[in-house]
């Protein structure tokens, strides 16, 4: 009796699984990221959110967009990050696992402190030491491999953790990132 309860809920999944991933339907997702396991020697923390919207075009292949937002803690000053990206994806029907793969262009932001001495309008004629803060830009470009796992709440809604590399194609060894993300995906 247990196995014959068991077959049928593999089988109700499996066709609900299917449904979602059919040419011409619409998907939207909304995650946070940033559970990362950093190469990075000054990354402390990192923490995002991110926003993905595709396109069933075939069955069971979905191109996609992303943009998302990321801060990051170091040892010196904190880093923000937008990122914007597009690939595709890849679902497998009757389990709901998918691989996915894209390009990611991130604009990052690092405060620095430079320093300079002046003696201009000083009352005892030491020379003052001014600070002041400037942005150093940091645009990077990623390759992204994800993949992850949909867990069907209904038909239109599922959670989906995925786990993703960005592989940082200008500085591989400070800006590559492997990580864990959450999502809350909507098939319409």
């Amino acid at each position: 009796m247990k196995k014959i309860v068991l077959a049928l809920l593999l089988g109700v999944v499996s066709l609900g699984a299917n449904a979602q991933f059919e040419k011409g339907t619409k998907y939207i997702n909304a995650s946070l990221t940033g559970l990362d396991m950093s190469y990075s020697k000054d990354s402390r923390f990192r923490f995002g959110f991110e926003g993905t919207g595709g396109y069933f075009i075939e069955e069971c292949w979905m191109p996609y967009g992303r943009i998302g937002f990321n801060h990051q803690s170091l040892k010196g000053p904190d880093v923000n990050s937008l990122e914007i990206g597009a690939g595709a994806r890849y679902y497998f029907k009757r389990t709901g696992v998918y691989l996915g793969g894209g390009l990611l262009y991130g604009f990052e932001g690092q405060p620095g402190i430079k320093s300079y001495e002046t003696n201009i309008d000083s009352p005892t004629g030491e020379p003052y030491v001014v600070h002041y803060t400037s942005k150093e830009k940091n645009n990077n470009i990623s390759l992204a491999l994800e993949a992850g796992y949909c867990f069907y709440l209904n038909h239109f809604m599922s959670i989906e953790p995925a786990i993703y590399y960005n592989m940082c194609l200008n500085d591989f060894s400070d800006g590559s990132r492997v990580g864990f993300k959450v999502g809350l995906g909507f098939y319409f």
